[in-house]
């Protein structure tokens, strides 16, 4: 994840985002993107809305001011945009392991964009020791959310067989659709090049699980025709 180095921001639309480094593999390689939302619902904390704008403005100095506090206090919002700025070095010196460890506080009160986060961390070795299952867990995690982009990541997984994920075309194509619903444009395209791959009952197999899954609910983590690849 270290090579984050061209941040898209749309202030207009009260967005900050980072690219994380690519996941490579020998048969793969992808880019962990995240985009946080910063508008005034995102948080009822006083300070936070005034924070998060002020970010958005690019005056790090005065968000680093409204939002540490409120991340000491254990505001999940104002730890994952801490975590941000330590990651990007804005308002702070740039600082991995302050980045993972503010995520990872976000993460275990269950926000989703920290849970993505702290997953591709651990995925590529970023500031902890490289842990792939820990990755898996974290994205699934996410995922499980409708996080599009951890939906995402984890259907590369099961279409690869990578980190220890079976391969499975059916999940794949799930995960893949579920994003691409989110949002997720990359997904769109490996939706479609996984089902060239995949018989027509599969694909009804995947879209029958993307139609029946609802967000809060546990992911399959296996299914009825997806091992079986053409």
């Amino acid at each position: 994840m270290t090579g984050a180095r061209n941040p898209r921001e749309a202030g207009q639309q009260q967005r900050a985002g980072f690219c994380a480094r690519d996941m490579k593999t020998p048969l793969f390689a992808i880019v962990l993107a995240l985009c946080l939302q910063f508008g005034p619902q995102a948080s009822a904390q006083a300070g936070f809305t005034e924070g998060a704008s002020a970010y958005n403005a690019r005056n790090y100095a005065l968000a680093l001011k409204e939002i540490t506090p409120l991340a000491r206090a254990g505001s999940a919002e104002a730890q994952h945009l801490l975590g941000l700025m330590y990651y990007m070095g804005r308002g702070v010196p740039r600082d991995y392991k302050q980045a993972f460890a503010w995520h990872q506080k976000a993460a275990l009160q269950g926000k989703a964009d920290a849970q993505y986060v702290v997953g591709a961390m651990y995925y590529t070795g970023n500031a902890v020791p490289q842990d792939q299952k820990h990755a898996v867990n974290w994205f699934r995690k996410a995922a499980e959310q409708g996080h599009a982009e951890a939906q995402h990541a984890l259907g590369l997984m099961y279409r690869y067989h990578v980190a220890g994920v079976p391969q499975d075309v059916v999940l794949a194509y799930m995960l893949n659709n579920l994003a691409a619903a989110g949002g997720n444009r990359n997904a769109i395209d490996q939706r479609a090049a996984i089902a060239k791959r995949m018989t027509q009952d599969q694909i009804e197999e995947a879209q029958a699980l993307s139609r029946t899954w609802k967000p809060g609910t546990p992911l399959p983590a296996t299914s009825k025709t997806g091992a079986d690849v053409p």
